[in-house]
């Protein structure tokens, strides 16, 4: 790589909303590069995607693996292992570490909170999942374990429904912590049961979830979705762009722009309020062509 080269486009982040990104900035002949932690993102917890339009079903990691290779197609380079430490205005461009470049696209996502208890990360796409709306339907006929009584394990719980025979929900907190609406709707089903401040203390089985283990109890289940909260990777863009109370990035819902000219957002790390595969993907898109369309009248 040339240190002195300036790119067009500097996209941060590893995901569908980066990768998609770069394929249309490449495409719109934009020198661009993707700095990315990791490629992939949190697409790499879905064992099976069958939401995505045209893929019938696909695992997280061969989406991906697809989405690098139109990017290595259309001449992006990709340096993986960048962690992104801040980025300085200088002049009209910006210093993203030692990379200058002329306009910028974040798409770093998010990261769901974790339990941090034995087998949690062992399972992780073999069970163990963080979002009902992608991987609910794997789950036909089975018993699940929701961990998070909080609107958000409601509402996967209230997705599960569709497909699994029996739902658990589990949270550390002394009571139901989610709108008591959705509670009632979960109970009145005769399919949720409900365990209240108790302990996750590990998750079991053998080449797939087996079961949990929650203070001295341990209940048998075939997937665990744990939905105690995600954090937006933004460590590095404090003070920099303007970020909403939950942490996300603010976006104009048209152009993807930031707070700051030339700076653009997409997917999860953004206010876009779907956070999804699909969306991410298109996010990505809008951003890019924006970034084209800043980087023309410039």
């Amino acid at each position: 790589m040339n240190n002195n080269m300036v790119y067009d486009v500097a996209i941060i982040g590893g995901g569908p909303a980066a990768l998609t990104a770069g394929i249309y900035a490449a495409r719109k002949k934009l020198k661009t590069i993707i700095l990315a932690k990791d490629i992939g993102g949190q697409s790499l917890l879905a064992e099976i995607i069958e939401n995505y339009p045209g893929i019938e079903k696909i695992s997280g990691k061969e989406l991906i693996e697809k989405m690098r290779i139109q990017n290595e197609k259309y001449g992006v380079e990709i340096k993986e292992g960048e962690i992104v430490e801040k980025i300085i205005k200088q002049g009209e461009n910006f210093l993203v570490n030692s990379i200058e470049t002329k306009s910028i696209i974040i798409a770093t996502g998010k990261n769901p909170s974790r339990l941090n208890i034995p087998g949690e990360k062992e399972f992780a796409g073999r069970g163990v999942s963080f979002c009902s709306t992608c991987d609910a339907p794997l789950f036909e006929g089975k018993t699940v374990a929701v961990i998070g009584s909080g609107n958000s394990g409601l509402c996967s719980a209230r997705d599960l429904l569709k497909y699994a025979s029996k739902v658990y929900v589990l949270d550390s907190a002394p009571k139901v912590m989610g709108d008591e609406w959705i509670t009632e709707e979960l109970k009145k089903s005769g399919r949720v049961e409900f365990f209240t401040g108790v302990e996750i203390k590990e998750i079991k089985g053998s080449k797939f979830v087996e079961g949990i283990v929650y203070d001295s109890k341990e209940l048998a289940v075939d997937g665990v979705f744990i939905n105690i909260g995600w954090t937006p990777a933004i460590e590095f863009l404090k003070g920099f762009v303007g970020l909403n109370k939950e942490g996300e990035i603010i976006i104009d819902s048209k152009t993807n722009e930031t707070s700051v000219k030339g700076v653009f957002g997409a997917g999860d790390v953004t206010d876009v309020k779907y956070k999804q595969c699909v969306i991410a993907a298109a996010e990505g898109a809008k951003a890019a062509l924006s970034a084209y369309n800043y980087l023309v009248k410039s």
